[in-house]
């Protein structure tokens, strides 16, 4: 493979170079770097630098590398998506409308709808079915920058449909230039036939799933829906420990409807990260700082749901690191663009652009312990790079609701050239 560079020598360009440190309360604007080029062989980033410096330090090679103009542009780490429901079947726009004549979130899923909806629809679903509209979904996650995402099971509810969706996934990530990083969720509602005796369904969660997962080594993290409703702090405690005993890292859905202890359980217990939040208690977010767990914030599921979004600033001024995500799934936020994402943190969660940024890069990679090889521009890192077709970053959280991106380099190759899948 010919070593690649780009943005040599060319005027007006600028690369975000975020640390691997950095915890949002840095200013990214310190790792700017303007009139910028970056050498990529094997895959890796190799130097990363001023044109003028790395015109110096590879004249000799120039000739033989393959070389992308990034004029005019703006050069970010490949965009990362910690928290999706990437495998799934069907749709629900059906809800759409139920939603918009008043209708809850839970109203809809106890009346058999939102989650126990898409559970049929997966479980009816052909392997070959499920693949062919995931990878759809994958392409489109490559088209607007992003190059890693985590992918949740939790459509299927029973050992065999789990199962089903964690291999679609692992074959996604075999054969598609974006990772996917999967995380098994069987406790992400209490099945319809177990409507009367949870607790025997978190059993069959604990003792049958749990461990067949870990045999196959189809995941590496353990989530659930810990929700009034759902599944109780206790019955939540109860899973993620088991995951534990069996190397899976605990990861949890949080205080989405109302507060319910949930990020208290996710520091307890030492998740990774606690997600959604939206009525996380001020005492939560403070063992969440203090236990350094990552609060990953969905500003579209609260958009799309018509509810107020997670107090970003809040968890940040906290101490808190936080990072973004679409959330993406049939129900609550069918959305790809985590560019959007962004926009809706600044605009719905107090948060700044160069926040918003770091949250969709460095922080989403430690949210899925990607940050030691992605989400930053650094030398030893993977090649994971966007270009996105604005002359400064600004810009790319200023103009909200479009796609921007227009070349991605998914380990050192280039995937997307001029807004197009070339892979």
């Amino acid at each position: 493979m010919k070593p690649l560079i780009f943005s040599l020598l060319k005027k007006c360009t600028k690369k975000i170079v975020l640390s691997s440190k950095m915890k949002l309360r840095h200013n990214i604007t310190e790792r700017t770097i303007f009139y910028g080029s970056v050498w990529i062989e094997d895959r890796t980033i190799v130097a990363v630098g001023t044109d003028e410096e790395l015109f110096k330090q590879f004249q000799p090679r120039i000739a033989e590398a393959e070389t992308v103009d990034a004029t005019g542009k703006t050069v970010t780490p490949g965009l990362v998506d910690p928290h999706t429901h990437l495998v799934y079947a069907g749709s629900r726009e059906n809800e759409f409308a139920m939603r918009l004549n008043g209708a809850t979130y839970m109203e809809i899923m106890n009346a058999g709808g939102g989650i126990h909806a898409t559970t049929k629809t997966t479980r009816e679903a052909t392997d070959e079915e499920l693949f062919t509209a995931s990878k759809k979904r994958l392409d489109q996650f490559l088209l607007h920058g992003v190059t890693t995402v985590e992918a949740k099971s939790g459509y299927g509810l029973t050992l065999e449909h789990e199962l089903k969706q964690l291999i679609v996934a692992k074959k996604l990530h075999e054969t598609h230039p974006v990772d996917v990083v999967r995380t098994f969720m069987g406790a992400h509602a209490v099945p319809t036939e177990f409507k009367d005796n949870p607790d025997e369904f978190v059993r069959i969660v604990v003792e049958k799933m749990i461990p067949k997962v870990s045999e196959l080594a189809l995941a590496e993290f353990n989530d659930v829906f810990c929700e009034r409703g759902v599944f109780t702090p206790e019955q939540a405690k109860v899973i993620l420990e088991a995951g534990k005993a069996y190397g899976l890292t605990p990861k949890i859905h949080a205080d989405e409807i109302e507060p319910y202890g949930g990020a208290e359980l996710a520091a307890e217990v030492g998740a990774i990260s606690a997600d959604h939040l939206l009525c996380a208690s001020d005492e939560g977010i403070q063992k969440m700082a203090e236990k350094g767990v990552i609060a990953v914030l969905l500003p579209g599921t609260a958009f799309f749901l018509m509810t107020k979004a997670a107090n970003g600033r809040k968890m940040i001024d906290a101490g808190v690191p936080v990072a973004l995500s679409t959330d993406c799934n049939p129900g609550s936020s069918p959305t790809v663009s985590l560019p959007f994402i962004m926009n809706l943190g600044c605009l719905h969660m107090g948060m700044t652009p160069e926040e918003v940024i770091t949250a969709a890069t460095i922080n989403a990679a430690h949210a899925i312990r990607r940050g030691h090889e992605i989400g930053s521009i650094e030398v030893g890192k993977k090649a994971d790079i966007t270009i996105f077709n604005v002359p400064n970053y600004m810009q790319l959280i200023y103009h909200y609701g479009m796609n921007h991106t227009d070349t991605v380099i998914k380990n050192g190759r280039i995937v997307v050239a001029k807004g197009q899948l070339c892979y």
